[in-house]
């Protein structure tokens, strides 16, 4: 006996048995349902799916413990630095029509990027600059390798207001000296990841949005996926939490009139997304980069992405990693990515979100909640539970 999934009817089917489906549903409930059960999160969306499609989703606990509001299937998260790949899509879709190449200088694209100098030394007040052996180039932004500095302290809340446009920043970030040699060290940037975003914008001719919604979102059928959700969305916002001696308390943080009052666009992390949304998008990479017909990136490509380009340097942020173009990528399976094959892909998000793609296994992990003050969300107990708890529904 089988039974189809209930998760996108239209798109995913299900070829488990309908007992096996059973059995590693209700375990990865009970992993999952623990940190519900021990408030480490209010409540939590987990999808899991395999090459068939998606084979189990877990909806727990509450979206709002205030005003008692249950989690949804629907409900929107803000999934922070998960952002962070699908910009990278974005660039390497315009590099396979060859309008972008990752071993251009990013003054190539975006002019304001000339002269960009180098820091060589401090000493007390006084700093010395230098021309760095090479310019940045598309590449180094990709991996997290450019030097980029951090934005300085007048835009250092742009994050949150959403006052200053992309343009904006990155001419900002473009006039600041580097830390350090491009190619030399990874150090994650969030101003690289915009600065792509700024490139997309430059070289399509459209804004960031557009060109995401045109050539991403709306051919998947991601229509919950936006740097901008409509007032109907922030009513399916989940609250976001922090946590003081054992309690779980709210952080909303402000929420903006995204539509009408927010100028930036946020590359590095400002998506707003559902479960079901995000399985469509791994789901698509999983099949080498098409769904239901439609390619949205090259099979080539894709698997360019997801090679490692940082060599031999430390980066990441859990032990056994490497970087590839957007995506963090297990080099050595240790620790919390024990359960991910060498060669897994994905990436988290500062409110504890996660997705992981493991090409080997055939499967897929995507991890939704909205807490702050975890210690490493890229290292959390509750990613491993996770890829754990799923590593049956590989099969």
């Amino acid at each position: 006996m089988w039974i189809r999934s209930a998760v996108l009817p239209c798109l995913f089917f299900s070829l488990l048995p309908v007992g096996a489906v059973a059995a590693q549903s209700e375990t990865v409930k009970a992993a999952m349902q623990a940190f519900v059960d021990n408030r480490d999160v209010a409540g939590l969306v987990t999808v899991v799916g395999n090459k068939q499609g998606v084979v189990d989703v877990q909806v727990l606990g509450m979206a709002d413990l205030e005003n008692r509001i249950p989690m949804r299937r629907d409900s929107i998260f803000r999934i922070a630095s998960m952002t962070k790949p699908i910009t990278a899509l974005a660039v390497m879709q315009l590099v396979e029509q060859g309008k972008v190449k990752v071993d251009d200088p990013v003054e190539n694209y975006l002019p304001e990027f000339k002269g960009q100098l180098l820091t060589a030394s401090k000493e007390g007040d006084a700093v010395t600059l230098k021309k760095p052996p090479r310019p940045v180039a598309v590449k180094d932004l990709l991996t997290h390798t450019s030097g980029l500095p951090n934005y300085p302290a007048g835009l250092a809340d742009v994050y949150q207001k959403r006052n200053r446009t992309l343009s904006e920043t990155t001419i900002a970030i473009s006039q600041l000296p580097l830390t350090f040699e491009p190619g030399s060290r990874w150090s994650y940037c969030n101003p690289g990841i915009d600065t792509l975003g700024r490139i997309v914008e430059v070289v399509s001719g459209m804004t960031y949005d557009s060109y995401l919604a045109r050539n991403i979102f709306e051919p998947l059928g991601m229509f919950d996926t936006t740097p901008y959700p409509s007032a109907e969305q922030l009513k399916r916002l989940a609250v976001t939490y922090g946590k003081e001696s054992d309690k779980l308390v709210a952080r909303p943080g402000g929420v903006l009139d995204y539509a009408t009052v927010a100028k930036h666009p946020v590359p590095a992390g400002g998506l707003f997304s559902t479960g079901d949304d995000l399985a469509k998008l791994y789901q698509c990479l999983l099949n080498g980069g098409t769904l239901n017909g439609r390619r949205i990136i090259g099979e080539k490509t894709l698997a360019d992405m997801t090679t490692i380009h940082t060599g031999d340097l430390k980066a990441g942020f859990v032990d056994g990693s490497g970087w590839g173009y957007g995506f963090g990528i297990v080099k050595e399976a240790r620790g919390v990515t024990e359960h991910l094959s060498p060669g897994s892909f994905g990436h988290g998000g500062a409110y504890g979100t996660q997705v992981w793609l493991d090409p080997t296994k055939g499967v897929y992990t995507i991890l939704l909640l909205q807490r702050v003050g975890l210690p490493n969300s890229d290292g959390s107990a509750m990613r491993k539970a996770l890829h754990a708890a799923a590593a049956a529904l590989a099969k």
